[in-house]
């Protein structure tokens, strides 16, 4: 009996006392959890605004032409890279916004050039891009009917410091100070890009070609009547006395040795933007 009180003292306190005769008792059944069912997600419906189909006679955008009633350039002074540029397959229908109203055909070539604009924006079934032959304004196009062109380089012209970098993949490359438009017919502040590149006539150009940018000049009225139709360009220049000034028609001056090394690296369509 001694035995048994003092093994019942020892482990009193931690365990009750089995019988091994008695069969333990059932535990009690515990009542499953409620099972959390999530709520369906339901995704938000992409509407994509159909294109209506373009009037017959819808001018085409031209080398010294390109009709109004086109927005603005929301983002006209941004200096961010842009990556993507398309060229159209064909006359590309383009419009003043998504769904919108068409306004002219942007064709597939402006002078026996290769036309490949910037993509700026996009919508569901729509992209932005930069228009030629007009100053910061954009045209909506549906995303069908061209092909995607990769863009790397950017120039940034900066007009109050006669400055012209050259970036590419958004890293700085090379810098020159050139020479710009003067006071009367300044070198078009925004956006634009390059649209080609074209012949020069003259050693004053140094026997190289120029850039030919998508940006006319703002005020046609004050060019020689000889340059009312031109584009705004990017050349070489004979004279180092320039590089500093304000002293062109609208045009960007380049050391002829700059002006080599972006004719190697530009390619059509990339982003140029002047900055005050």
């Amino acid at each position: 009996m001694g035995v048994l009180v003092l093994a019942s003292c020892l482990f009193g306190g931690l365990a009750e006392v089995i019988d091994p005769a008695v069969p333990p008792a059932s535990a009690p059944a515990l009542a499953a959890p409620p099972v959390s069912v999530p709520a369906p997600v339901v995704k938000p419906r992409t509407v994509v605004l159909r294109a209506a189909a373009p009037p017959k006679d819808l001018p085409v955008i031209k080398y010294r032409y390109a009709p109004g009633g086109f927005p603005a350039d929301p983002d006209s002074t941004s200096a961010a890279p842009v990556t993507e540029a398309l060229h159209p397959s064909r006359r590309l229908a383009v419009y003043d916004k998504p769904g919108g109203t068409a306004r002219a055909y942007l064709p597939p070539h402006i002078r026996g050039v290769p036309v490949i604009v910037p993509i700026v924006g996009r919508q569901p079934g729509w992209v932005a891009v930069l228009l030629p032959s007009v100053n910061r304004r954009i045209g909506w196009v549906p995303a069908r009917g061209w092909t995607s062109r990769p863009l790397r380089d950017q120039l940034v012209v900066r007009r109050g410091t006669h400055e012209l970098v050259w970036l590419r993949d958004g890293v700085r490359q090379k810098a020159w100070t050139v020479a710009i438009g003067s006071k009367r017919t300044p070198t078009p502040l925004g956006r634009t890009f390059v649209l080609g590149r074209t012949g020069t006539h003259g050693s004053v150009y140094a026997g190289l070609d120029a850039l030919v940018l998508g940006a006319v000049p703002d005020d046609r009225e004050s060019v020689a009547p000889g340059l009312r139709d031109a584009h705004t360009g990017i050349h070489a220049w004979h004279r180092a006395s320039a590089f500093g000034r304000s002293v062109s028609n609208g045009c960007v001056r380049m050391p002829p040795a700059a002006q080599s090394e972006l004719l190697r690296e530009i390619a059509p369509g990339s982003l140029v933007v002047v900055l005050d």
